[in-house]
């Protein structure tokens, strides 16, 4: 069994630590704070997951997750790099606790990475996603992002308008009060209304929760 921690509990809501790898390194980023959450260290020594892996550290845990009102993929990096793990994952837990809410925390790079619209993939599964917007324009998003693929900006709004064709209920966000780091709350929601996404905006925390 993979013994590193791949389900971890915030104030006790269930979150699934699939990956390290990221697609960006933002300044306001809980990994670039601490290596731990609440006592659990979401460093992977080998970012090699499978679902399995997963799904048993959810069994080894199933009364508590049964317990949850959702279930989230986030942790120390961006869960739609494996994509297909994701999906396995999803499928397990709509079969085995119908009632739970899944949702996806991710920076909107998805359909880049992959290459082709991986919203049509988690749509059947996931009843919310929430997606970093960061910032109000591609300069700012740079700065505050520091992505590691093109056009990083313009590929998070088609990723949103991608999950809002297939009908999964998204929301934009963005974290308020980074130090040297000011964003336009005010035109952040101007951009997420045009695209037909929920809004929020979280203030940012030195110790990340």
């Amino acid at each position: 069994m993979n013994n590193e921690n791949l389900l971890y509990f915030l104030d006790g809501n269930p979150y699934i630590n699939i990956t390290n790898a990221c697609t960006n390194s933002c300044v306001f980023c809980i990994r670039n704070q601490k290596d731990d959450v609440q006592g659990a260290n979401l460093w992977l020594d080998k970012d090699n997951t499978t679902s399995n892996d997963v799904v048993e550290q959810i069994e080894a845990n199933k009364q508590k997750v049964k317990d949850a009102h959702e279930i989230v993929f986030c942790g120390y990096g961006e869960p739609l790099i494996k994509i297909n793990e994701v999906v396995e994952v999803c499928k397990y837990l709509k079969e085995n606790f119908p009632d739970l809410k899944i949702r996806i925390n991710t920076n909107g790079h998805a359909n880049a990475i992959h290459k082709r619209n991986v919203a049509q993939d988690i749509a059947p599964y996931v009843d919310s996603i929430s997606i970093s917007l960061n910032a109000e324009n591609e300069e700012k998003y740079n700065l505050v992002s520091n992505p590691k693929i093109e056009n990083a900006y313009e590929e998070v709004k088609r990723f949103t308008r991608a999950c809002i064709e297939e009908k999964i209920p998204t929301t934009l966000t963005v974290v308020t009060d980074v130090p040297n780091y000011p964003v336009d709350v005010e035109r952040c929601e101007v951009v997420a209304k045009s695209l037909g996404a929920k809004f929020r905006a979280r203030e940012f925390i030195p110790q990340g929760y």
